[in-house]
């Protein structure tokens, strides 16, 4: 049962998953660990998406009783063979996090643009509307079910010319939980969007060695970068139930870096 202070006043807020399972795709490291690790600490059971981290995805499965479910999400089909198994493994799903992501730098004259784009497309965006596709009739058949997307911030200022792909991903992202939240909020599914800024992980580690960590943390309002455990208790309150009428809602978990 995870604990949140609703007020260094008052009582403590619990949030009980136990009777809840949730699949969470990219949950192999970075804020999918975060995610996963805090969803089981709350009581669910969580189906860890891997895609080529198969170690550390059955370790981590392990240490919070869920299960590791291997996809390779760039693929046509494997999104909706994931939500199969994931259902064959865990019977009723009460939330999609769609959490999976790839950010490929790319310059404008690289031999490697459209190839790039169009693979970050696939996962990025693809990847977690086909996810959404195949849950929805199980979602409605349930009466309800709760999708949690992660975006970004580079959805709302962009980001730099190497990493167009990557902020018109997450745009699209965005627009996507959008329309899911009015277009099937009347049949008891809500979404929402969780948009991180500069966050501690070996993906955003790319962009740090590229242009430096002063550069990634120097318009930050706090005094540390974001780091994955900072995004997870959201996730969690979010698919708890305790959020429903903010569907449709973009959280913005960026240090105070971008405020829209």
């Amino acid at each position: 049962m995870a604990q949140f202070w609703d007020s260094p006043y008052t009582h403590r807020m619990q949030i009980d998953l136990s009777d809840r399972s949730v699949l969470v795709t990219g949950a192999s490291r970075g804020i999918g660990v975060a995610i996963a690790r805090k969803l089981a600490e709350a009581g669910a059971r969580v189906a860890v998406h891997y895609g080529s981290s198969v170690d550390e995805a059955e370790t981590l499965a392990g240490e919070i009783g869920g299960v590791a479910l291997q996809a390779d999400l760039a693929r046509i089909g494997e999104p909706e063979r994931l939500w199969a198994e994931a259902q064959a493994r865990l019977g009723a799903i009460s939330a999609l996090v769609n959490n999976a992501g790839i950010a490929l730098g790319s310059p404008l004259d690289g031999e490697a643009w459209t190839e790039n784009w169009d693979l970050t497309q696939a996962v990025n965006l693809r990847a977690p509307a086909a996810l959404i596709r195949a849950a929805l009739p199980h979602f409605i058949a349930q009466g309800g079910g709760h999708i949690v997307n992660i975006a970004s911030r580079a959805a709302f200022r962009g980001d730099t010319p190497d990493y167009l792909a990557y902020a018109a991903s997450k745009g699209g992202l965005v627009a996507l939980t959008r329309s899911i939240a009015r277009g099937f909020g009347k049949q008891g599914i809500v979404a929402f969007t969780v948009a991180p800024g500069f966050t501690r992980t070996e993906m955003a580690q790319d962009f740090i060695d590229q242009y430096g960590e002063a550069y990634a943390s120097s318009d930050i309002a706090l005094t540390r970068m974001t780091e994955p455990a900072d995004i997870a208790p959201t996730v969690v309150f979010l698919a708890s139930g305790l959020m429903d009428h903010a569907t449709g809602a973009t959280i913005d978990i960026n240090a105070g870096s971008y405020v829209h």
